[in-house]
């Protein structure tokens, strides 16, 4: 019918009206809070470029579980940063490492806490690269052989899931097989099948020190211009296993969300990374834009773009603010 028979302002009059035509549902059982976990006793050490944000020892760390809980957040991603780094990032897979002990502990306090580990060497190399090094540049099948050894460690620590960020080619099929012949077969694996080169990870790679020494990781992280090739990586993680997959960033790969969920249609996440949550930060505390309905909208909008599950710096603050 013509105007002025449809006026679709009827439904948007109030509130409820508003709520009750909702198309798109953002709770707090939607989000993942990441966390920084580091060596030490009674640490709260604030992340610079990342106001608001700190990285925990882990007597911290399950305090701030408690908080967690109370806001409505379910689950978390944990980000370890050794005492020592060195050239083969052995940190992570360490059964003594601090991501390790930091699952225990956590699963020990929290037994309903979903605790997700990243699975990556980054943080725990001296050079800053995501595997082992060879004559300048990263080896890709030496690294999946750490990768796996790294999921093996934080999944006997107990690790609800295990999330490889690394982007080598195979790592989420040799994670399988070594995840099912040592009896953890019902560990899922949530894998970052789109992980992109971008300019947005700066502050995360302060709170973690892994800034690479030298070049860049464009050669194993994807080009920020492609999105048929996300697609043929999910889909391959998905062969070799995946249960999950993720894109990242979120705010900047909206249409890569949507082209991954429709044409993959497999359960899916997205990284609100941390360069996303320090510009939404640093506009809010200039008075430049409102915090919570900036946050709100952006978190909205990636639900909306096909996340099933959101990962973001946010995600305390947003599901106090959604209870």
């Amino acid at each position: 019918m013509s105007f002025p028979a449809t006026r679709l302002r009827r439904l948007r009059r109030t509130e409820a009206l508003r709520d009750l035509v909702r198309e798109t549902d953002l709770s707090p059982a939607h989000l993942v809070q990441p966390l920084f976990v580091v060596a030490g006793s009674d640490v709260r050490e604030p992340v610079p470029s990342m106001p608001g944000i700190e990285r925990f020892s882990i007597s911290e760390l399950v305090a701030e579980g408690t908080e967690l809980a109370a806001a409505g957040v379910r689950a978390v991603l944990l980000f370890g940063v050794p005492a020592d780094k060195d050239e083969t990032g052995s940190g992570a897979y360490d059964d003594e490492g601090v991501v390790q002990m930091a699952v225990r502990a956590l699963k020990e306090a929290h037994p309903q806490l979903l605790v997700i580990t990243d699975v990556c060497l980054c943080e725990y190399t001296s050079h800053g690269h995501c595997g082992f090094v060879r004559d300048g540049e990263v080896d890709n099948d030496i690294t999946v052989e750490l990768l796996a050894k790294t999921a093996i460690s934080q999944a006997e620590a107990g690790a609800d899931a295990v999330a490889p960020s690394d982007m080598m080619d195979g790592r989420v099929g040799a994670i399988r097989r070594q995840l099912d012949e040592e009896g953890h077969s019902a560990t899922p694996i949530i894998a970052y099948s789109a992980k992109y080169a971008s300019a947005l990870y700066g502050p995360f790679r302060d709170a973690v020190a892994s800034t690479p020494e030298f070049g860049d990781r464009r050669g194993y992280q994807m080009d920020p211009a492609n999105v048929a090739e996300a697609v043929r990586e999910a889909r391959l993680d998905l062969e070799e296993g995946a249960d999950m997959l993720m894109v990242k960033p979120a705010g900047l790969y909206l249409d890569v969300l949507r082209r991954v969920k429709e044409e993959v249609g497999a359960p899916l996440a997205a990284y609100q990374v941390s360069g996303e949550y320090s510009m939404i930060k640093a506009a809010a505390q200039n008075g430049w834009i409102e915090e919570r309905a900036a946050v709100l909208e952006s978190l909205t909008s990636i639900r909306r773009a096909g996340a099933d599950v959101v990962v973001s710096y946010y995600a305390k603050k947003a599901a106090a603010w959604l209870g």
